[in-house]
């Protein structure tokens, strides 16, 4: 399983699906990432937390942990 936390920076990956549950789950969801939704990696902090990241069209920063929830193709 390929996460978004191992996506290399200037790649473009597809969301395939969504782990975690209940409140977390949803701030994913609210903040426009969901299944099929195309991700751009922009840069990733020295000690790799944050990610910063293009999603539809807005630029968004995703911590580690919650990057890893996010499976990619």
């Amino acid at each position: 399983m390929k996460t978004l936390k191992d996506a290399k920076i200037g790649s473009t990956v597809t969301v395939a699906k969504l782990h975690g549950e209940g409140a977390l789950k949803r701030r994913i969801l609210d903040m426009g990432i969901t299944k099929g939704v195309e991700i751009f990696i922009r840069k990733v902090a020295p000690l790799g937390d944050p990610l910063e990241v293009t999603v539809r069209g807005y630029e968004l920063s995703l911590r580690k942990s919650d990057a890893e929830m996010i499976e990619i193709n």
